[in-house]
């Protein structure tokens, strides 16, 4: 008989319980939840008839919730949060309705329901149903935290702070700061006991910086906010100037005592940091990218899905609504491929299969079923009014995506311009064997770049693949110069008699970011026209125009303590545009190619901007020289992440040789690589970069995906289009319109809010995570990533 057949979960197993692992239906969807009560994956009722052809399994553990009736009605106001939480007292409530829960097993194919009190039922079945109901589920085991601040870090100067016996006592009240009139944002020293007004905001509020100022005279790194300390002193606000901040000091009684400080007996009477920040969902920035404040009309259907925050996971929902705003995407996930035949094509476990959960999550976002408008019944006209859609949860996938990832595996907020890169290199590897049927190709192109030797004015060419244009945003075109200038001026003297001052920030034309894209930029390197190194002029166009143009608004850059920090501007961004000129040539008449190097001759030169940085931090020059060699001179932030992860190389303190990279490597390492579908001259060049370590050599290859197709493609004097183009990329006009953007709210890439708005149908909608909407006045100037569709 078929029940005993079913299967006994280990403390191991891995038990779906609250989600299908092919769709988003869930216990409470009209047909359930069924859990194979052998393989312990859940499917809705459709997709366990699909199970069963597929894998035999029929004995399922049918779950049903059951919404309960309720007589009353809430009408408690709702209060204004005061925690960036969910779901705890102070922070954003939450009133999940209550449901009947409904338990029985089936026997498919006739789906034969059997009630668990049934006598029919071994023992066996009834103890694996009892594990199952016991369990706790792998969705809630994988399921991130609700929104909440990340966790402060404990103070490194915490446990050895000085304090100084200098008579200083504290009183309970009547604070003011020592060096002006301010009674409020004020900072209690831990080390001195010197009361001083905080930082000043660059609206003209807040402090006078004299806070920060005693910092920098004496090097005392503590200090706590005076009306932020009470009984429970978790809630104080303790900030270290050394660390630049906010810190926990486990001390912090003992601390305060010090300087007669009896904390039980005080009352909070000011906003922590933490509060203030949630304080700026009403600024001006906040309201004007989620469009607060307007009649916001929901929108349902195919397309007009919303994704459920995970918790931090902003940054994934709108890089996926953009994505798959897509014609490729959309094919390829959707119109092309059914669910059950990604099912039929996944392994066992399809919860682990990227294409199946790309499948899935392309049928959630695009079929319009989890996008119905709800029903009227049980609601007032003003809830209906406001009623948006539930959205999916993109769980599996997130969890699948960030497998093995130190960040997007983690709860933590993250870039979204990182995590749209590492997206297509995961959906290119699921690719790799059918590259024609890889969708992420609509956003690649080819990037000439020129070299022209300053010496002897003979050129090189060289082509590398990319997914993005990286702006830089040029501060001296700003069409208000003057304006900024003003009011620089204005806040850099204290403000206006303490009256708030409007802000004026910096705007720039989207053309002056592509035409300093496209500048020359002078460059030292090695000339093997005359032997030496020299500098160079490079400039860098387009060989190829992709099907979408994703433009990367460098935004955030890193500042001397290496934090990423923000660029405030606005974007004068056009709805179509045409770079048609930034088309590049080959090759051109009475140009002279500099002669091929010769294996002996000296290799690439580290970037001495970039070595430079690096050693500000400690770093010793040989690490540098070779972190900037290796990352292709990029940049400051990929030669840190690249020295990061091999300060335990053997080598790392062994000064860069050409001649060592290019020596002889183990051709078994060449053909493991080469039967991972890479070619062997890449595998080679790969091999060499990473001292000969076969997978540090195939991570390089799929990091360094820039760097390896340069290597690739080297076209020399070629003119014509390269016949070397990977997986004949697409080409084609220069036109472009805007189709969408995605907006950041926040100081750095660490906190805040991403928000998505796309033009569909001829209208601008707007994806805040789950809420989907009509936008009323669509903020393009406000975009971090643009996306442009070819004309």
């Amino acid at each position: 008989m078929a029940l005993s057949n079913v299967g006994m979960p280990q403390a191991s197993t891995r038990i779906y319980k609250e989600e299908c692992c092919l769709t988003f239906d869930t216990p409470k969807s009209d047909g359930g939840l069924f859990v194979d009560l052998t393989s312990f994956l859940a499917f809705g009722r459709e997709q366990a008839m699909w199970n069963f052809k597929k894998t035999g399994s029929s004995v399922y553990l049918h779950i049903k919730h059951t919404l309960k009736e309720s007589d009353e009605e809430d009408d408690r106001p709702h209060k204004k949060p005061t925690l960036l939480a969910i779901g705890v007292e102070g922070g954003f409530e939450t009133k999940e309705p209550e449901y009947d829960e409904t338990l029985s097993i089936v026997i498919l194919p006739d789906y034969q329901t059997l009630p668990l009190s049934s006598a029919e039922l071994p023992e066996k079945v009834r103890l694996c149903v009892d594990a199952v109901v016991q369990s706790v589920g792998a969705e809630r085991k994988e399921q991130v935290s609700a929104w909440t601040a990340d966790k402060k870090q404990l103070s490194i100067y915490a446990q050895s702070l000085q304090q100084l016996n200098n008579g200083v006592r504290v009183p309970p009240s009547g604070w003011k700061c020592q060096r002006c009139d301010k009674q409020e944002n004020l900072w209690l020293n831990l080390t001195d006991g010197s009361i001083l007004c905080g930082r000043r905001n660059f609206d003209g509020t807040g402090g006078n910086n004299h806070a920060l100022e005693h910092y920098a005279n004496v090097k005392y790194p503590l200090a706590v906010k005076l009306g932020t300390i009470t009984a429970d002193l978790e809630t104080a606000d303790v900030f270290s100037y050394a660390e630049d901040d906010t810190v926990t000091d486990p001390l912090l009684a003992q601390h305060l005592a010090h300087f007669g400080i009896n904390f039980a007996a005080l009352k909070k009477t000011e906003m922590t940091t933490a509060e203030r920040e949630l304080d700026q969902n009403v600024n001006f920035d906040w309201n004007r990218i989620q469009e607060k404040g307007k009649e916001l009309e929901p929108l349902f259907g195919p397309g007009f899905t919303g994704l459920v925050n995970l918790g931090n996971s902003c940054y994934l929902a709108s890089v996926l609504q953009i994505i798959f705003a897509t014609r490729d995407f959309q094919l390829r996930y959707y119109g092309n491929l059914k669910l059950d035949d990604a099912f039929q094509l996944a392994a066992a476990d399809p919860t682990q299969d990227l294409n199946t959960q790309l499948s899935k999550l392309g049928h959630g976002l695009l079929s319009g079923k989890y996008s119905e408008q709800p029903e009227v019944q049980g609601v007032t006209d003003k809830e209906v009014a406001n009623q948006f859609q539930k959205g999916i949860p993109p769980r599996m996938f997130k969890s699948l995506i960030g497998a093995g990832h130190p960040e997007f595996a983690s709860s933590r907020q993250q870039d979204a311009f990182e995590f749209f890169q590492y997206f297509l290199e995961q959906v290119e590897r699921e690719n790799v064997a059918n590259p024609n049927e890889d969708p992420s190709r609509c956003f690649k192109f080819l990037v000439e770049e020129r070299i022209v030797c300053c010496s002897s004015g003979k050129v090189k060419y060289t082509k590398r693949v990319d997914n993005a244009l990286s702006l830089t945003l040029p501060l001296d075109a700003a069409t208000n110069r003057d304006e900024v200038a003003a009011y620089e001026k204005i806040t850099s003297e204290g403000g206006n008699s303490g009256e708030k001052i409007e802000v004026v920030r910096p705007r720039i034309p989207l053309s002056a970011c592509l035409d300093r894209f496209a500048a020359p930029d002078e460059v030292e390197f090695y000339s093997t026209a005359v032997n030496a190194r020299t500098t160079a002029l490079k400039m860098t166009s387009l060989a190829t125009f992709p099907t979408y143009l994703l433009l990367h608004m460098r935004k955030f850059q890193l500042d001397a303590s290496w934090v990423p920090k923000k660029l405030d501007v606005f974007l004068d961004v056009p709805d179509t545009i045409d770079i048609s000129h930034m088309r590049g040539k080959g090759l051109q008449p009475g140009e002279e190619l500099l002669p091929e190097a010769d294996d002996e001759a000296e290799g690439p030169v580290a970037d001495e901007a970039i070595v430079s940085q690096l050693m500000d931090m400690g770093f010793p020059r040989v690490r540098c020289e070779k972190a900037a060699i290796f990352t292709s001179n990029h940049g400051a932030e990929p030669a840190m992440e690249w020295l990061l992860s091999h300060m335990d190389d053997p080598d790392i303190d062994v000064p860069y040789s050409h001649s060592s990279s290019n020596a002889n490597v183990d051709e078994n390492a060449v053909q493991a690589l080469v039967a991972l579908g890479f070619s062997a001259d890449l595998a080679r060049k790969a091999l060499r970069a990473t001292g000969g370590r076969t997978e540090d050599a195939a991570e390089w290859i799929f990091s360094n995906s820039d760097d390896a197709n340069a290597m690739e493609l080297d076209v020399g004097g070629s003119s014509t289009p390269s016949s070397s183009v990977p997986h004949d990329l697409p080409d084609g006009s220069g036109k472009y319109k805007l189709m969408g953007f995605v907006s950041h709210m926040g100081s750095s890439t660490l906190c805040g809010h991403y928000v998505a708005h796309i033009l569909k149908e001829g209208r601008w909608v707007i994806f805040n995570d789950a809420k989907v909407a009509l936008s009323g006045d669509p903020p393009k100037d406000m975009g971090y990533l643009y996306v442009f569709q070819r004309v």
